[in-house]
């Protein structure tokens, strides 16, 4: 008996434990402004002019906040897309058209980080572009360790850039 009474105590208190827990949510990760992709300013070996990280910290800036709404409005449908799940029943066409959102979300911001980076790169001179080149096959491309969807910290809007020894 106090076998058993203690099992469904532990029980209990995982439960409990792991609602709490979720009830907070993942998140939207760390808050580390505008650095992610591309951060010339920040490449090791490149010696850039004044002039060259004036531009790429305007054009920076000027990225993040046009995708400013585009990760509130991602952010906001993954919260929609969680609320959807912890339903008693869950509403598969609901979940998928959710789902989909996100995707066109994500899409647009990886576009514009793309032709941000594209931009970025023009700054640069060519001996500057063959070192990133280079760096590019020393560190390989695309995402980084952890950077699967949900894992905004990095590549799409975090720490790292192309010399911060992080993501592309």
């Amino acid at each position: 008996m106090k076998k058993a009474t203690m099992t469904v105590m532990a029980v209990l208190f995982a439960a409990a434990v792991a609602t709490s827990a979720f009830a907070f949510g993942w998140g939207r990760g760390p808050g580390y402004g505008p650095c992610g992709g591309g951060d010339f300013d920040r490449a090791a070996g490149l010696n850039l002019a004044p002039e060259q990280t004036a531009k790429i910290k305007e054009m920076r800036e000027a990225q993040w906040n046009e995708m400013k709404p585009l990760r509130e409005q991602m952010f906001t449908k993954r919260d929609e897309v969680r609320k959807l799940w912890l339903e008693p029943n869950p509403d598969q066409g609901k979940i998928a058209a959710a789902q989909k959102e996100m995707r066109s979300f994500r899409d647009q911001i990886q576009d514009k980080m793309t032709a941000y980076r594209l931009d970025a790169l023009k700054t640069l001179t060519p001996e500057q572009q063959e070192k990133i080149r280079a760096s590019f096959s020393e560190r390989g491309f695309g995402p980084g360790r952890g950077m699967g969807p949900g894992g905004w910290g990095g590549g799409m809007m975090g720490p790292g850039g192309w010399g911060g020894g992080g993501n592309f």
